[in-house]
Order: structure tokens, then sequence, then C-alpha cells
């Protein structure tokens, strides 16, 4: 496995775990143990997430420009025929 979907999935965990244990546990501070969680989910696991699965992903392809429209006009040609 790859450093970084390990690294990745540690933070999940930890992130997801501090959100079980503040929402179960009566403590004075669950509510941050929620909140750092959520945190730690949106602005630390999605994006290594998001860098990890695009990163060797050419954005032109996924891209509306005209040779790509071209392309997505002549696939619905093709399987009305």
């Amino acid at each position: 496995m790859k450093p970084i979907k390990i690294i990745t999935f540690i933070l999940f965990l930890a992130s997801f775990i501090s959100i079980v244990c503040g929402l179960t546990l009566d403590l004075e501070y669950s509510e941050k143990l929620i909140g750092f969680g959520v945190l730690g989910l949106f602005f630390i696991v999605f994006p290594l997430f998001s860098y990890y699965r695009w990163k060797d992903k050419d954005i032109k392809e996924y891209m509306l420009t005209k040779e790509n429209l071209d392309k997505m006009r002549e696939n619905q040609r093709d399987l009305k025929k």
C-alpha cells in the first residue's frame, strides 16, 4: 500500500472514532470531539483522498471542450443506431 493511502485511512478512522466517541460518551468536551472529527474529515481527510485519487489524471479529459462535446455527440449517434 502507498503511504498516502495509509495516512488517509488512519486519519479517517481517527476522525470517525472522534465523532462516535463524542456522540456516545457523556463528557464535558464531547461537542469538541464531534467538531474536531468533522473538521478533520472535511479539511484533512477529504483533500488527501482527492489528491490521491486525482494526482495521475489528466484534467482535460473531464472538461467540456469542443472536442469532448463532439465525441459525446458521436457516441450518442452511435447508440441510437
